[in-house]
């Protein structure tokens, strides 16, 4: 059990998505006693059982569900007759409840200028794992972004492979040219973000779809960037433009209408 809860731990601090699985009742003769915990990592790997054999493949599967949906689930199963569906022939039922143990969202931004500067201090406040990157190593201290956990001095490019990306990472691309940003959005296309971002004017973006379709990225591909980015808030200064990116980003990750509150619901 020790080995469960270090796990538990050790996922908090790399910011690594979880399930916690934990079999809650049962009811005759099964695997596993009430209490049994198994830990599903998002690559499938496990540690911990609820029982092994089909059971436990169905729940690791289940839990992969829920670590994307971010959100519980309390499974059922009979152990009875396996041509019937059911998951083993020992004749007992068993609950199993699937929790999500989410961290923090990450919120990659890539540009250490004003902007990026003014997104990082509200990012952080709200409670998110800052990271700045930026390709000149002078945007990337500690005196530049004092709110980040972590510096990339890296080329756009290189940042999925440098930083553990899932669906609870935010990229927002604040540079400083189109050129800078097709050189490195593909490499980020091809990760699970759960959120991408690129700063500037419609006509920016533009010539950035038409340098990324040159290399072979797709409009579909295209249709997962937000672009000129964040909610129409009229805003004009760093800071009144980092909380119109970071109102998309919540927006998006909290399933929100965008409707005023004072709208009929």
């Amino acid at each position: 059990m020790n080995s469960i809860y270090n796990a538990l731990i050790e996922a908090e601090k790399t910011y690594l998505p979880v399930a916690l699985c934990t079999v809650v009742s049962t009811r005759g003769s099964t695997p596993r006693r009430a209490a049994s915990k198994m830990i599903v990592f998002p690559d499938g790997h496990i540690i911990g059982s609820v029982g092994g054999g089909e059971l436990e493949e169905r729940v690791k599967q289940e839990a992969i569900q829920s670590i994307t949906s971010q959100k519980p689930i309390l499974l059922s199963y009979k152990m009875s007759n396996p041509e019937k569906g059911d998951v083993g022939v020992c004749g007992g039922q068993l609950d199993i409840f699937v929790e999500p143990i989410l961290p923090a969202p990450t919120i990659i931004i890539v540009g250490g200028g004003h902007v990026g500067k003014a997104l990082a201090h509200l990012a952080k406040w709200l409670g998110d794992r800052i990271v700045i990157s930026d390709d000149r190593p002078e945007f990337c201290t500690l005196e530049q972004n004092p709110d980040a956990d972590k510096f990339l001095p890296i080329p756009l490019a290189e940042i999925p492979i440098e930083i553990e990306i899932n669906p609870r990472t935010s990229i927002v691309l604040t540079t400083r040219g189109s050129s800078i940003d097709i050189a490195g959005l593909p490499a980020l296309l091809e990760t699970t973000a759960g959120y991408i971002g690129v700063i500037g004017s419609r006509k920016r973006w533009a010539e950035t779809c038409k340098g990324l379709n040159e290399l072979g990225i797709t409009d579909e591909q295209l249709s997962r960037i937000h672009s000129p980015i964040g909610i129409g808030i009229g805003a004009e200064t760093p800071e009144e433009i980092a909380i119109s990116i970071m109102a998309e980003i919540l927006l998006l990750r909290n399933s929100g209408s965008g409707k005023h509150m004072s709208e009929p619901r």
